[in-house]
């Protein structure tokens, strides 16, 4: 099929005027396959462990130095170490906004427009575990899958929310050090990749999107605190959703001004100094818009910024159950010390910057530490991934090419015989080499499988 059969007719006669003599590479790359990303969860998983585990089949992502492109029979998602969370399988040019905002642990970091949660496990992955994530989306639905990317990454200081950006910003004002906007858009980036996107936009074009985007980066503003910086990205090309609105956001808000990114292999220049786009004639991967902002101010404290935020509906810590607190005391200190939430019978451990407002919808506080039926502890998915196998005592290590790993996950109970470290009575950590992947109860060398039913190999 001839690419003037695939895109509107309209859309080839803007990009030939915009990209000039470059428009014949830009249309002859349609005929190029798609490029295939995975970017190692490095809160886990070394870089040079990645690169071991699949030898000669990954070449870099020169923007994103924990991401590569893998061949698409490699096939990463059936491998235990996908399971473990060890890897997110991501597209290459979408690893850009979560590698050029400057996130440090210790920071408040906000992704607004999150699902299905790739830039977000990238976003906290960079946090180390301080700080706090927020990851949002206004769709409940879309939140929930973005949940299980998270809690599969191991991401412990997360809040998930679904919400509309007002009603975030009423409770958070000027709260969060870094905010990631990744927003709806037309998707012109992602033509290649996604031939249906192609529908949505000549059902409603740049111009619908434009005016969301506006609404959506006013309010964001207000939740960054002075001295803060905002990432702005799209997966398309138009002026009107990239440049323009850099334009009228920076005429809006005097107290912004605009961060140049740094080049970096694959950056083109966008028509304004100091934004990027990723061009897919340009690069191996779809197409992306990227522009950096920075709020005036900054001598506040994050307590002082804090202060103007609601206050936290949760305050002190909780007194768990006795089985709860048991199971707990088994835990490193940094689980330890943090304040207990529980939430009907489940129970959440919170950030050390507890953000709880009263009135959000919350998909998760915290991390899910596990949940009571008739005063019996059940430790959650969400636990074994967020840990080490350091962490617990009690842990059955599989190397990977035991046959008893891929029926772990698949739900099946295990006979522990001739396991290393074959661990007491009770609750016991299973793990692909020192890898965790979720939990079992144990009794004598039987092990009832309590991996999470919804994540099971297939």
């Amino acid at each position: 099929m001839s690419i003037e059969n695939r895109l509107p007719e309209a859309y080839l006669q803007r990009m030939r005027r915009e990209l000039g003599g470059e428009a014949d590479a830009y249309e002859a790359s349609f005929c190029e396959k798609p490029f295939y990303g995975i970017r190692a969860n490095t809160t886990k998983f070394r870089v040079e462990d990645m690169k071991r585990t699949f030898p000669g089949q990954l070449t870099p992502v020169p923007w994103a130095p924990e991401g590569y492109y893998y061949p698409a029979e490699l096939r990463p998602a059936r491998h235990p170490y996908y399971y473990a969370g060890l890897y997110y399988l991501q597209e290459p040019s979408a690893m850009s906004p979560g590698s050029v905002l400057p996130i440090v642990p210790g920071d408040r970091v906000l992704d607004l427009c999150g699902a299905p949660g790739g830039k977000a496990t990238q976003l906290g992955m960079r946090l180390m575990g301080s700080g706090v994530l927020f990851a949002n989306d206004i769709s409940a639905s879309r939140a929930q899958a973005m949940l299980k990317n998270i809690e599969l990454a191991g991401i412990p200081n997360v809040y998930v929310t679904a919400e509309t950006p007002e009603h975030l910003a009423e409770n958070f004002p000027e709260y969060f050090d870094k905010i990631l906007v990744d927003a709806p858009c037309s998707g012109e980036g992602m033509f290649r990749r996604e031939p249906s996107m192609v529908k949505d936009w000549e059902a409603k074009g740049p111009a619908y999107y434009a005016d969301i985007q506006q609404q959506i980066l006013r309010t964001a503003v207000r939740m960054l605190r002075p001295g803060g910086m905002l990432l702005y990205s799209t997966c398309t090309f138009s002026t009107e959703e990239d440049e323009e609105n850099v334009r009228k956001l920076l005429a809006q808000d005097p107290a912004l001004s605009l961060v140049p990114i740094a080049p970096r292999p694959g950056f083109s220049d966008g028509k304004i100094p100091g934004t990027v786009k990723l061009w897919p004639h340009k690069i191996h991967g779809e197409g992306h818009f990227l522009s950096l902002f920075q709020k005036a101010g900054g001598s506040d404290s994050k307590e002082a910024a804090a202060s103007k935020s609601a206050k936290c509906s949760a305050s002190k810590p909780g007194r768990l159950p006795e089985e709860a607190a048991a199971f707990l005391a088994r835990l490193p200190e940094k689980y330890r010390k943090l304040t207990s939430l529980q939430v009907k019978e489940n129970i959440y451990l919170l950030p050390e910057d507890t953000a709880l407002r009263p009135g959000l919808h919350y998909l998760r506080t915290g991390l899910f530490f596990g949940a009571l039926k008739k005063e019996h502890f059940t430790p959650s998915q969400a636990l074994a991934l967020a840990l080490s196998a350091e962490d617990f005592s009690g842990k059955v290590l599989y190397p990977l090419e035991d046959e008893r790993v891929i029926r772990y996950l698949k739900g099946e109970t295990i006979d522990t015989s001739g396991a290393e470290e074959d661990g007491p009575d009770g609750w016991n950590l299973i793990c692909v080499d020192r890898y965790p992947l979720g939990w079992a109860k144990r009794s004598k060398h039987n092990l009832k499988n309590k991996y999470c039913p919804g994540w099971r190999w297939q």
